[in-house]
């Protein structure tokens, strides 16, 4: 107890020192204008994720911030996506330590394999142990990604003309969550590694996802087609979805430099802005917590890296690092609980006492995205 009285009050002199206030800012209509140093709030964000939802006897983390030991597959990735960007922001052992273990641990849970029912609970982790890999120059985690991608490949078939499956018992319903983030995956193998084969892989996974999933006309990105009644759901519409499909436009424009990749990234992006956001805010829509607590930081860790890239257009990145840079201070002036560093569904509102794993992590996802762009320049301390 008294280990964890320590640690909150250290978290608390870092939550200060990252909210100290501006003098009035004659330009705000008098009011109060906070600056918000983004490295010491992803500190204090990032070391209490670890403290409060990892799991050190068992080396995976917890279902919620009261110890919960219940197992839950694909959010370990997005968790371990958070360990990685503290790591390799800041160096610090802690991180390191939590990547390390990790491997065992996630593995023993899931039946001493990293292969599952899920293909895109599968591609997640792949993607995860792939950043783990070039993070820590561990080789079995390399080995562990193309393992995992081999049994993705199987889920390719012929229905609705191609595309990768959910579910491995479900041949008929391809989803875009099973395929966004396969093409990433293919292309970030083929990029690092060149083998011609994945390139083909991108290219195709991503032909199909565009020409079966994707609206070019709006930029949305439906959720699944079911392939034994032939209807596409085009009423459910995620951030997460958003957010992969434009993560591997952006790959495969990495790869090839044709615009019309970047183009169609700017699409689902901008269509993620101008719609799934709240009701008269520029806030990102709350969508539930559970599986739909993550739909958002994962949008918000590919749109990052479409704020980065260098061919996107000045008016364009500022309009994105607006955006985000608003959600993010809307969540930590707002919608944290600086008592015990959580987060809510939706950003804007205090969280409840319990939070899920998945929750917490969009929070710290966006946390440390916005830190990312601090230290690249983008956003000023």
């Amino acid at each position: 107890m008294n280990r964890r009285l320590i640690f909150l009050a250290i978290i608390g002199l870092f939550i200060f020192q990252a909210c100290e206030k501006d003098e009035v800012d004659p330009g705000n209509g008098g009011g109060e204008e906070t600056t918000i140093n983004w490295a010491l709030a992803a500190d204090s964000s990032s070391s209490s994720f670890i403290y409060s939802y990892w799991n050190p006897a068992g080396a995976y983390f917890y279902k919620n911030n009261l110890n919960n030991p219940e197992f839950t597959y694909w959010p370990q990735a997005h968790a371990l996506d958070v360990a990685i960007d503290a790591y390799e922001r800041t160096g610090d052992n802690l991180y390191f330590t939590t990547i390390d273990d990790w491997y065992e641990g996630v593995k023993a849970k899931n039946g001493n394999t990293f292969l599952n029912v899920f293909y895109d609970d599968m591609e997640w982790n792949a993607l995860a142990m792939l950043r783990a890999y070039n993070a820590t120059n561990q080789e079995r985690y390399k080995t562990a990604a193309i393992s995992v991608w081999e049994d993705i490949k199987t889920g390719w078939n012929d229905n609705a003309g191609g595309g990768i499956s959910w579910k491995k018992d479900q041949p008929y319903s391809k989803n875009a969550c099973s395929n966004g983030p396969a093409c990433i995956l293919a292309a970030r193998l083929y990029q690092q590694f060149g083998d011609e084969a994945n390139k083909e892989w991108a290219l195709d996974i991503y032909g199909w996802e565009k020409e079966n999933l994707f609206n070019p006309a709006s930029g949305a990105v439906y959720d699944n087609i079911n392939t034994r009644t032939g209807e596409t759901q085009m009423a459910w519409i995620f951030t997460y979805n958003q957010g992969t499909f434009l993560g591997s436009a952006l790959e495969l424009y990495n790869i090839t430099g044709e615009k019309a990749y970047l183009n169609d990234a700017q699409k689902a992006a901008d269509y993620t802005l101008n719609t799934l956001v709240n009701s008269g805010d520029r806030l990102l829509k709350d969508e539930g917590d559970d599986d739909g607590g993550l739909f958002k930081g994962i949008f918000v860790r590919y749109f990052t890296q479409l704020i980065l890239h260098p061919d996107l257009s000045d008016g364009t990145r500022n309009r994105y690092l607006q955006f985000l840079k608003y959600n993010a201070e809307k969540l930590w002036q707002e919608g944290t609980d600086k008592n015990k560093l959580l987060y809510g569904t939706y950003w804007k509102n205090k969280p409840g006492s319990t939070i899920d794993l998945s929750t917490q992590t969009s929070g710290a996802t966006l946390i440390e995205a916005v830190a990312l762009l601090e230290a690249e320049g983008l956003i000023n301390p």
